[in-house]
């Protein structure tokens, strides 16, 4: 029986690349060593690295501007770096709440300096992106900082909110990193873990304008520092080699399917389809507001608890795992990112159709 791994993070792998990370786990290259027990300053890796770093700028279409990095920690160390290399002393940051991430997110920055939240879509549980006309924007804003999708709450931005020249944008990016097309220069810096669309856990990958870099401040730790990253090409110390080596393969399989704008055709039919069974069901039911849904995580509920369960086992017996809600709001959480193919939605759909009728 083939399984659709519907998890929000760690997620579903692309299976050709799966494949191949297999065809080469003891032998890369002809080696006889697999890629993680080869140096990290030998030309095999040297290689992969160099061809990931490349993928990227091609598939996001970077300028000599912005440096790609590779840094471990995951997005929640990006939590404290960004304010300890932008907040200056006594400064203030602008921060949009949007959910569980971008609260912990402003949490870790109120350790630095202080934070204008200048929208919040708290008090509604964060049904919805906050208005961007509602926002309000501190006068001296050292950045802004957005999360773009939402996993648990299942929300996302459809369009990015106007800055303030001077004002960096900077964005969290765990769960829609290269889902879609966008304009990279509205941005100082991109970031997220690689465990939702780019490869397994274990790196983040961060895009920053290397002029925002430079202006960071300077008497920080070695290794807290993005310029460090930068001149030392992410090799300061050992990187995460088989994480970067599974990125390489994910970001060649991206460019193999003709790039984002490809991946963002296939992603809006997927989710698509979700939202269009929810729309003219009964039995199911989105929380989210229809002009903030994600097309990464599709949450809905069902009547009740009961039946929410009985619908995540019967799922799981047929094929579709990781469908169950986080544990801060329940219900059903359908993950659908770049790896997920069309079929596996359609088979979620098709189980959907026959678990209302049997239950509705």
């Amino acid at each position: 029986m083939k399984v659709y791994n519907f998890s929000a993070g760690p997620a579903m792998l692309p299976e050709e690349v799966m494949l191949k990370a297999q065809e080469e786990f003891c032998d890369y290259h002809g080696t006889r060593c697999g890629i993680m027990e080869l140096s990290h300053r030998g030309p095999e890796f040297m290689e992969v690295l160099a061809t990931a770093k490349q993928n990227i700028c091609d598939l996001m279409k970077l300028g000599d501007d912005y440096a790609v990095c590779f840094i471990q920690g995951g997005a929640s160390m990006q939590f404290c770096m960004i304010p300890m290399n932008f907040m200056p002393a006594g400064g203030v940051a602008d921060y949009a709440d949007s959910g569980t991430w971008s609260a912990n997110a402003i949490k870790e920055a109120r350790r630095f300096g202080t934070v204008n939240i200048v929208g919040s879509s708290k008090e509604t549980n964060y049904d919805r992106i906050p208005l961007v006309r509602h926002w309000k924007p501190s006068e001296n804003a050292a950045y802004l900082h957005i999360t773009s999708n939402n996993t648990i709450a299942g929300t996302q931005y459809h369009t990015f909110p106007p800055v303030k020249e001077g004002v960096p944008m900077i964005a969290d990016m765990s769960s829609d990193f290269m889902s879609r097309v966008i304009d990279i220069n509205e941005f100082g810096m991109v970031y997220g873990g690689a465990q939702k669309n780019l490869g397994p856990s274990g790196v983040a990958l961060v895009i920053i304008r290397k002029d925002l870099a430079a202006r960071a401040n300077s008497d920080l730790p070695t290794m807290l520092r993005y310029s460090t990253y930068i001149e030392k090409d992410s090799m300061f110390n050992t990187p995460p080699t088989f994480a970067i080596y599974m990125l390489k393969l994910i970001t060649d399989w991206m460019k193999a399917k003709g790039g984002l704008a490809v991946i963002e055709e296939i992603n809006n039919t997927k989710s698509e389809a979700l939202y269009e069974l929810l729309d003219r069901s009964d039995f199911y039911r989105s929380p989210v507001s229809p002009g903030s849904r994600s097309k990464m995580n599709v949450v809905f509920r069902l009547p009740s608890e009961e039946l929410e369960a009985t619908f995540v086992k019967e799922a799981t017996q047929n094929g579709m795992t990781g469908l169950k809600g986080h544990r801060s709001v329940g219900g059903i959480r359908a993950s659908i990112y770049n790896a997920m193919p069309i079929a596996g939605v359609e088979a979620l759909i098709d189980f959907m159709i026959q678990f209302e009728k049997a239950n509705g």
